[in-house]
């Protein structure tokens, strides 16, 4: 059996706020595989941003651990994350931001200009290297957010609804776009998403959590074919998979 490329084992968040202890995540316990797509999904205010940024490092857990290839998990160099909302040094041209992870690592700058070119041209923009990310359309801005996130080559890329803020033909065919450079780059991906129909499409599993405090309700495979197109949408078993998502969550 192939084992787990990360392991997420009974994570507990708890914060100390001025009205009290809040506890945002009760205790989360699964695993990913390698080259996996996973998306997470659940209420709002159930800890899904909380628990991205405790496998990113940009949050101590409260309890629990993660595990990678059963070692401890070194985010800065294993995870590439892509925000919500696109966050640029505005006054950096594109390629200078998807470089800004090589220098916060402080490897060769120069070694990985290449590969910057190539991740731009993967991600579709080939010939705005020079661009400056208010130039950009937001559907432009969330590909150079994923090539930055490449970049150093991490195991996992993390994704927090990167695409809620796009309208949405833009979004359907940025899910398209993703699911291309998924397939391209062998990723492993953990994606947090609002909407159920997204987590359907774009995934091998959907992991449903609770309302806060947060547990996990199922990991549902989702034995759709790949390459997926939109047209997927209309079979009746992906309604099937989305129905059982909506009834997890009691909607």
């Amino acid at each position: 059996m192939e084992k787990p490329l990360l392991s997420l084992q009974n994570l507990k968040k708890i914060f100390t706020t001025r009205d009290g202890v809040l506890e945002a995540l009760g205790s989360v316990t699964f695993d990913v595989y390698p080259e996996e797509f996973v998306s997470i999904v659940g209420p709002s205010g159930c800890g899904k941003t909380t628990l991205l940024k405790i496998i990113a490092g940009l949050l101590e857990q409260s309890e629990g651990e993660i595990i990678v290839d059963r070692e401890r998990f070194d985010p800065s160099r294993e995870v590439g994350f892509v925000f919500q909302k696109a966050l640029f040094l505005n006054w950096r041209r594109v390629l200078d931001n998807v470089l800004l992870p090589i220098e916060i690592l402080k490897l060769d700058r120069k070694a990985y200009l290449p590969k910057a070119r190539e991740l731009l041209a993967l991600v579709g923009l080939e010939g705005f290297e020079r661009s400056y990310p208010n130039e950009l359309s937001g559907g432009m801005q969330q590909r150079v957010s994923l090539a930055r996130a490449l970049i150093h080559d991490p195991k996992v890329i993390l994704m927090d609804e990167p695409f809620g803020a796009l309208d949405a033909i833009t979004r359907e065919k940025m899910n398209l776009e993703l699911l291309r450079i998924w397939a391209e780059s062998k990723k492993t991906v953990i994606f947090i998403t609002h909407e159920i129909n997204e987590a359907v499409f774009l995934s091998d599993r959907v992991v449903v959590l609770s309302a806060r405090p947060s547990r996990m309700i199922d990991a549902l495979d989702i034995d759709l074919p790949r390459p997926r197109t939109l047209d997927i949408r209309t079979s009746p078993r992906f309604g099937e998979y989305a129905l059982r998502v909506y009834k997890m969550l009691d909607i």
